[in-house]
């Protein structure tokens, strides 16, 4: 009996000494190009074959939704959709891609000047909209074919959802205003964010019941934003510090990893996580050039 003893606790002894003794994660970063003409390449998704999704700038100025496979670049455009002033003011991009590269996005409609959602796969757009909204953008999408984003009601108030079939719903963080969801794997788990009543952004995993914080211990008061959860629940995404700059995390295995492209001035912002923890995202130069990173991690 004393030996079995004797050989238990020396087999946690040796489990233990292996776990404290597990290297931390390290990044290796690149930058993401759609091809050598794009003045701009911003990468929003990755799926699990490592096809990135997000959108470019040619050499014109005019901005197209794509699909990077490697080298091979699928650019997409849309006829309703606007082609410049960036993704910030609605030109069409990609921000989600599942492991059948079917994409989510959005882009702000030339007919009605108002930001339209869609779903593109096999070469054809199927319209994302939540029922009587003003606007609505598509963000995330798993395999199943369920997408998340945000919409604005008809009072212009912005609220998370997800859409299931042909079904959706509203997600709303108590307490917070602008909730927004990001992301959704094929557990059903979504990224969530809003901010909060004193100003700065909280952040969330929602199963559809029930929220759990998610908070980089590093944030400051300006707070976290999570935006991608991968299939086995790593979540990356960005936190702003004690000088507001915004720097990038990934959570995995419950604790928070640092994610700072060493070219960044002070701003790295992952977007998509895969299953094997590759990351992308955007980062902004020493020049106030906004470039898209990969991660890989060892």
């Amino acid at each position: 009996m004393k030996k079995s003893i004797l050989g238990a606790l020396l087999v946690l002894m040796f489990v233990a000494v292996g776990i404290a003794a597990a290297p931390p994660l390290t990044f290796t970063f690149s930058d993401v190009h759609a091809n050598k003409t794009a003045m701009e390449t911003d990468t929003f998704a990755v799926n699990n074959a490592g096809m990135i999704a997000g959108d470019y700038v040619d050499a014109k100025g005019v901005q197209h939704a794509m699909i990077l496979a490697g080298k091979k670049l699928t650019s997409v455009d849309h006829k309703n959709c606007v082609t410049t002033g960036g993704f910030a003011a609605g030109a069409i991009a990609f921000y989600g891609i599942n492991n059948m590269g079917a994409a989510a996005g959005w882009c702000t409609s030339t007919k009605t000047g108002l930001f339209t959602g869609f779903v593109y796969a096999g070469g054809k757009f199927t319209a994302v909209n939540f029922p009587k909204s003003l606007q609505t953008q598509a963000i995330g999408i798993n395999d199943k074919g369920d997408v998340v984003g945000l919409y604005l009601d008809s009072a212009s108030v912005q609220h998370g959802y997800v859409k299931r079939g042909a079904k959706y719903t509203s997600i709303d963080v108590s307490g917070g205003t602008s909730s927004e969801a990001w992301g959704i794997n094929n557990s059903g788990q979504i990224t969530v964010f809003a901010i909060g009543s004193t100003g700065g952004y909280q952040s969330f995993l929602y199963n559809g019941k029930t929220f759990k914080p998610i908070s980089d211990p590093n944030a400051g008061t300006t707070g976290t934003i999570a935006r991608i959860v991968n299939g086995k629940g790593d979540v990356a995404g960005a936190y702003f510090d004690s000088n507001s700059f915004e720097v990038g995390f990934l959570r995995h295995g419950g604790k928070y990893y640092d994610v700072k492209d060493p070219k960044a001035n002070n701003v790295t912002k992952p977007d998509g996580l895969n299953d094997s923890l590759e990351i992308v995202g955007r980062y902004t130069s020493t020049s106030g050039a906004t470039l898209g990173f990969k991660a890989t991690t060892k």
